[in-house]
């Protein structure tokens, strides 16, 4: 029987040839927007892991739009050739379609990275405005962000619109919009960050109408032939914010407007935490997918292939999305493939390291050797002496 996670997923044109996401991750490294070598070794490596899609890291659509200092932007033609460098690479040597995440960060950007605090920047720290639906700062300490009037939205519909246009002469396969975590997007739809009065704030119906004018503009951007998605979040851990009932309304309207996949998260709108444990999102995607059927994906400690094989054959989701456990582990698909009976792509140059070839090392494949001592690869056409070392 073939492994459900190592099926082809079909986005618009785009064929992921499974059902394995590597997860938009934030490096910090970037150099006034611009990706660095860091990033080409990182995300080199990572095209090179045989998954259905890499997400590339939430990436600032303007400059105020980054979370911290080290955070990527594509907001003018420095970013974008730095990022086409990285891309170029990537795409040249690489196994995987490659998507990316562009956001912008509201009320949470001018900050820390994480390994640094997480903190807001201070006036002495190159600390910028913020922006938010209405001027309710995230925490204590944070900045009192600006309050969104007509002409900021339309400054950052236009700031997502270039960088649209700059991912697609880039060449990415997807685009991924930003609307979990407490990050603008997500701020409108939570009533936790949106205490607006207007025809953008109160009902879940007015609190989703900007981050639908920016997906419309974006999907209005985007060539057809290529899926466009959204993160969200399922719910916002927290009884003040964003319920599921919420999430999936939001979805119904997306939906309606070309939205090709959904990555549900949760959290972020405020401190509060859930108790985590494997695919402890899972549930929220599995809601959304079977209120829509718009194929989702599920994230959350999904560490274990035979985890990721059952949240796919029970319809919870159609594709997983890892994170954490990829930096741990960046062949992860590799091993998955193996373990689920399934075939994932290799460079050719590390071929030899896919454990059907290696008989030596890995006994229970002693009997797929032929007569001839040579042992036949994932890969149909791949044929190497049973001895090599």
């Amino acid at each position: 029987m073939t492994s459900s996670v190592f099926t082809p997923l079909q986005l618009r044109g785009l064929t992921l040839p499974n059902r394995v996401v590597i997860a938009p991750m934030c490096q910090y490294s970037a150099e006034e927007g611009r990706a660095t070598d860091w990033h080409l070794i990182h995300l080199g490596q990572l095209a090179q892991s045989g998954s259905g899609m890499l997400i590339i890291e939430a990436t600032g659509v303007e400059p105020r739009g980054r979370i911290t200092h080290g955070c990527t932007g594509l907001y003018d033609d420095e970013t974008e050739a730095a990022m086409a460098r990285v891309i170029q690479a990537a795409k040249k040597y690489g196994n995987t379609p490659i998507a990316i995440q562009l956001g912008h960060a509201g009320r949470k950007a001018s900050a820390h990275a994480p390994q640094a605090g997480g903190k807001s920047l201070g006036p002495d720290e190159g600390a910028w405005e913020t922006l938010a639906p209405s001027a309710i700062p995230f925490g204590n300490d944070w900045h009192r962000p600006r309050e969104m009037d007509r002409a900021l939205m339309d400054e950052v519909i236009a700031a997502f619109v270039q960088a649209t246009e700059r991912s697609e002469r880039i060449g990415f396969d997807a685009i991924e919009l930003h609307g979990a975590h407490g990050y603008l997007l997500s701020e409108f739809l939570s009533p936790i960050a949106n205490r607006r009065d207007d025809e953008y704030g109160g009902s879940i119906e007015n609190r989703m109408r900007f981050p639908l004018e920016v997906f419309d503009a974006c999907r209005a951007t985007w060539p057809d032939d290529k899926p466009a998605g959204i993160r969200f979040n399922g719910s916002d851990w927290d009884d003040a914010g964003l319920q599921l009932e919420d999430a999936i309304t939001f979805a119904k309207a997306l939906k309606a407007r070309g939205c090709d996949f959904f990555d549900i998260s949760g959290g972020g709108n405020s401190m509060m935490r859930p108790e985590v444990g494997p695919a402890y999102q899972a549930p929220f995607a599995a809601a959304i997918k079977k209120a829509t059927g718009v194929p989702t994906m599920a994230v959350g400690m999904i560490r274990d292939p035979h985890l990721a094989e059952q949240l796919i054959d029970e319809g919870q989701c159609d594709m997983v999305a890892l994170a954490r456990g990829v930096l741990y582990e960046p062949r992860w698909t590799w091993r998955a493939a193996y373990e689920l009976g399934g075939e994932a792509a290799y460079p050719e140059q590390y071929q030899r390291g896919n454990p059907l070839l290696w008989p030596q090392a890995f006994p229970e494949n002693a009997d797929k050797s032929n007569q001839d001592g040579w042992v036949v690869g994932s890969a149909p056409h791949i044929l190497v002496p049973s001895k090599a070392g």
